[in-house]
């Protein structure tokens, strides 16, 4: 039997979910559509997702289609769960774009086509809600050919179809001018290949509501979008989201790109890199069970299959199995969206910070974005967040799941921050006995948006390649919090100068001595405030504009472009995060709900310090040498070093 891997994507309320209980209706692998509404839908399996009506996590159902089987991803509509579409990505050959025909292109929707085309991710459209009073599907085709694509072809006019795909072939066009009738099988097989290699989207209509063109979507599906490459025998698999059932435990959903994966089978698993020596640091774990979408124990998992696996631990979201050269494409959190905002959490009771700590550390091995760290010096949780809806859901999770009632705090915004001017940075990491690391570095102010580079000039007879090694590996570490507290970025790191000692030097002295010489060059340089900027685009009603022309001003923004459309405005703007964060509820009541707002990371500029805020440092400062050296020897003992 054939495959196909495909994520339904939607912006929020377009009927994404509607449409997966349709598909699993029409394939018979339920009865009975649920509805979203009512907290019945089977994709939605979640407490928290049944009662709100919102899909928090991706879901993956399996349904069968005249011989092929699909195992369809259901992803979240909100941007608050980005994380979840981002890494649905991961286990996907194909997907299928849901846009309202009432509604048209709207902002989600730019967002997930210019992630798939990133992506470079075949995928078809589905024009769904055509059973409203004001839908219009060929608006909307026109719209996604101004606002997203031209290379779009509706399969509901087979002479339009005729027309766009006779128009992508000299020869064909030859034919078609002359006259000739081309089969609609080689039309066929010709908008495959365009779909394959992206140069074409096929397009369909429907209403999911009232059932209509399911059958016709499920036929392009298995027609139009490819399947896995298949038959490498080299083992390459990627865990893209974690499950928990009350007998097994810990699952975790796994996408084969290579290989097989087995009942009973040992897995070689590489959880770290040594810091001494810089080699990974291999273990061994014995899967315990297999189980495909529906559920069932199939005992084993092949290249191009979806499936959940049980028994391996506590392993990362992103871990791949095997050789990740050949993954299609980069696992890499945090490209669609990241968490712009930090909330500070405490429990109801104080006896029970230590299992809010523990919930927050399940939740955040289920989602890496979230990452949630205690803080000593204020005794509170502080979570890093996308929104407040999620924020919402967190508060019921812990509820229901771990049965704590836990307040949050106002969510504050994540600055960055970085260097002013070039300046040196030096330790001489001599004292207690025995140690030994003299480090010297040149660091220097980087273009906004460059992050972080490192280069060495220094010889291996003065510090030995590996000792240098673990300079670079502790370089995270030392940047995690700059003189302000916040993540130090756009910096150039250049190691100048500095030496080990053949008796003295301890294998982990360049790991503690590091930090200490990058925060000496961070005071001596003096620091910037960054703060993250958003480009929204806002879409309201004409009357609407010279309000939100104005609130761009009030809120420290920046106009880009505006373009009207008949009796609707659409203005673009660079704005602050910190001076927007409310602003999505005074524009709800401005616009009476009429309009929409589409917000993305547009990168960190200059802050004025007085406009900002410092962050209380974690642990001990590298600068208060005595302490830090204590605490850092005490935590490599245990090997746990966070500071």
């Amino acid at each position: 039997m054939s495959t196909r891997n495909i994520g339904i994507f939607a912006h929020v309320d377009a009927g994404k979910t509607t449409l997966s209980e349709q598909l699993l209706v029409h394939s018979g692998r339920i009865r009975e559509a649920g509805s979203v509404d009512r907290g019945t839908a089977h994709t939605d399996d979640l407490p928290v997702e049944r009662r709100r009506g919102i899909s928090v996590r991706a879901t993956c159902v399996s349904l069968e289609w005249k011989g092929t089987s699909i195992q369809l991803i259901d992803t979240p509509g909100h941007t608050d769960f980005s994380a979840e579409i981002e890494r649905s990505f991961w286990a996907l050959d194909a997907a299928v774009l849901v846009v309202d025909a009432a509604q048209g292109v709207q902002p989600q929707t730019e967002t997930l086509f210019r992630a798939l085309k990133n992506q470079r991710m075949p995928f078809l459209f589905f024009l769904n809600k055509t059973d409203r009073e004001e839908a219009n599907p060929d608006a909307a085709l026109k719209q996604i050919r101004k606002k997203l694509t031209p290379e779009v072809c509706p399969l509901w006019d087979p002479e339009e179809l005729t027309e766009y795909l006779c128009g992508t072939s000299d020869e064909l066009m030859v034919r078609y001018l002359d006259g000739e009738t081309i089969p609609a099988d080689e039309l066929r097989e010709r908008l495959i290949r365009l779909t394959a290699s992206g140069e074409a989207c096929p397009a369909l209509c429907g209403s999911a509501l009232h059932d209509r063109g399911i059958a016709e979507l499920l036929d392009a599906m298995v027609t139009y979008l490819p399947g896995p490459e298949t038959g490498d025998s080299e083992l390459c698999a990627v865990v893209f989201a974690a499950a928990r059932d009350r007998s097994m435990g810990r699952g975790l959903w796994t996408r084969m790109f290579g290989g097989r994966l087995e009942n009973r089978m040992t897995v070689e698993l590489r959880i770290g890199t040594n810091r001494v020596t810089g080699e990974p640091i291999l273990v061994q774990r014995k899967i315990s069970q297999i189980r495909n979408a529906a559920g069932e124990d199939t005992g084993v998992l092949s290249s191009g299959e979806v499936g959940i696996v049980y028994g391996l631990g506590d392993l990362e979201i992103g871990h791949v199995f095997g050789n990740p050269e050949k993954l299609p494409r980069k696992v890499q959190p945090g490209t669609l969206k990241t968490p712009l905002m930090m909330v500070r959490a405490l429990p109801e009771k104080p006896e029970e910070m230590q299992r809010l700590r523990e919930a927050c550390a399940a939740l955040s091995s289920e989602d890496p974005l979230l990452e949630a760290r205690y803080v000593e010096t204020t005794g509170e949780m502080v979570l890093r967040i996308m929104g407040r809806v999620q924020l919402e859901i967190l508060e019921e999770m812990l509820k229901t799941r771990f049965g704590l009632t836990v307040s949050f705090g106002e969510p504050a915004v994540i600055y960055r921050e970085t260097i002013r001017q070039r300046a040196t940075g030096f330790v001489a990491y001599t004292m207690p006995k025995p140690c030994w690391a003299v480090l010297e570095f040149d660091l220097e102010p980087a273009p906004r948006g460059s992050g972080i580079t490192f280069s060495s000039v220094v010889p291996g007879r003065d510090i030995m390649p590996r000792y240098q090694h673990q300079v670079e590996q502790a370089l995270p570490l030392a940047l995690s919090q700059g003189r302000l507290g916040w993540q130090v970025t756009d910096l150039k790191i250049t190691l100048t100068g500095g030496n080990h000692h053949l008796i003295h030097t301890h294998p982990l002295d360049f790991i503690v001595a590091t930090p200490m010489g990058i925060q000496d060059g961070l005071r001596r340089g003096g620091s910037v405030l960054l703060e993250p900027v958003l480009e929204i685009v806002f879409t309201a009603p004409s009357g609407c504009a010279g309000r939100i022309l104005s609130d761009v001003q009030q809120m420290r923004g920046e106009i880009l472009d505006t373009a009207a459309d008949g009796e609707t405005v659409t203005i673009r703007a660079l704005v602050p995060a910190a001076s927007s964060m409310d602003y999505p509820i005074q524009f709800a009541s401005l616009t009476s709900g009429k309009g929409s707002m589409s917000t993305s990371l547009h990168g960190y500029r200059e802050c004025p310090t007085e406009l900002g805020k410092t962050a209380p440092r974690r642990g001990v400062d590298p600068l208060d040498t005595s302490k830090y050296i204590l605490a850092a020897r005490s935590a490599l003992e245990g090997d746990i070093f966070e500071f």
